[in-house]
């Protein structure tokens, strides 16, 4: 039987509250300078980079190698952070972003962690995180083309908090469980689901098609984020408003989510996790689903953290 979907009753149904105020995390080191770090350039050779305050792109090369876990610990990117962005070569703007992170180790995803999203779906709130991995040959950058794969009729969008681990978090608690966190980013979590549902087995093989990962298109420093809980979600398809939502939706909180997993398998430096999706996805769409076909445009993004724009082609 469905539980309840009230906000108000998440603590009786499931046991513990799914999200309070949090300040900040043990051993927090705030950064004098918040950053948005990225990578530009073609698919393969990007280079590392930032966006300064007025929205240029700064290149990084000579600073460092590239954005991967190695650089993603508090003192590597307090050694980024000290670099005077104007003393760094400006990018063409036209130039392509690539993921914002590179060499991505694991991408985890978690399902059905939006109460709204829980009840257009018609499914009971779980128990526990419903964990799932995106094959890393999914990721793209954030304006890449989305491909639809040979014999798809049913694929899909979905807008989600990506977050960046920045330090190895292993059997961590709650309460610690932010500072191991570099940043946080938009993921578009597109879905085949035809493959996702019908072709016997996990949710991995809707969710890991060729460019169905999206990336970008900066990781913000989670100095920046003073509550990954109180983000705004959107998601459009041709100009229409499909998905609206925020993070205070989410029944586990990204602080329970890397609680959880932690137990499970230790969390690396450029590991990222994709934390779910608000309603308004093509499947929950009535009285008819609506799926992705070639030619369509899908725009999403997340306050501050800025947006993505993929056109969808017949792969």
């Amino acid at each position: 039987m469905a539980v309840a979907l009230d906000r108000d009753d998440f603590t009786c149904e499931l046991g513990f509250a799914p999200h309070c105020d949090y300040g900040p995390p043990p051993g927090e080191r705030t950064r004098e300078k918040p950053m948005k770090l990225l990578r530009f350039g073609p698919a393969g050779q990007e280079k590392p980079g930032l966006l300064d305050e007025n929205g240029v792109i700064r290149d990084l090369t000579g600073h460092v190698g590239d954005i991967t876990g190695e650089m993603l610990g508090d003192e590597a990117l307090a050694r980024i952070a000290a670099i005077d962005p104007a003393s760094l070569p400006a990018v063409d703007p036209a130039t392509r972003l690539g993921p914002c992170v590179g060499a991505i180790g694991k991408f985890l995803c978690i399902g059905l962690n939006y109460s709204d999203h829980a009840a257009e779906s018609g499914l009971p709130l779980p128990d526990h995180p419903i964990l799932f991995m995106k094959a890393n040959s999914a990721i793209v950058g954030p304006n890449d083309d989305v491909e639809l794969p040979r014999g798809s009729t049913k694929t899909d969008w979905e807008v989600e908090l990506g977050v960046v681990i920045g330090t190895k978090a292993k059997y961590v608690s709650k309460g610690e469980a932010l500072s191991h966190v570099a940043g946080y980013c938009v993921v578009n979590d597109v879905s085949e689901r035809h493959f996702q549902t019908q072709l016997t087995g996990q949710w991995t093989k809707g969710k890991s098609c060729d460019t169905f990962g999206p990336v970008g298109p900066w990781m913000v420093t989670r100095d920046e984020v003073s509550d990954p809980q109180a983000l705004d979600l959107w998601l459009d398809v041709n100009g229409t408003r499909r998905q609206t939502g925020t993070t205070a939706k989410m029944i586990f909180d990204v602080a329970t989510i890397i609680e959880h997993l932690s137990q499970l398998m230790t969390l690396h430096p450029g590991d990222v996790i994709s934390t779910g999706t608000p309603p308004g996805v093509g499947m929950g769409i009535k009285p008819e689903p609506v799926y992705l076909k070639e030619g369509d445009v899908m725009e999403l993004g997340i306050s501050g953290l800025g947006a993505q724009r993929q056109t969808v082609v017949q792969g």
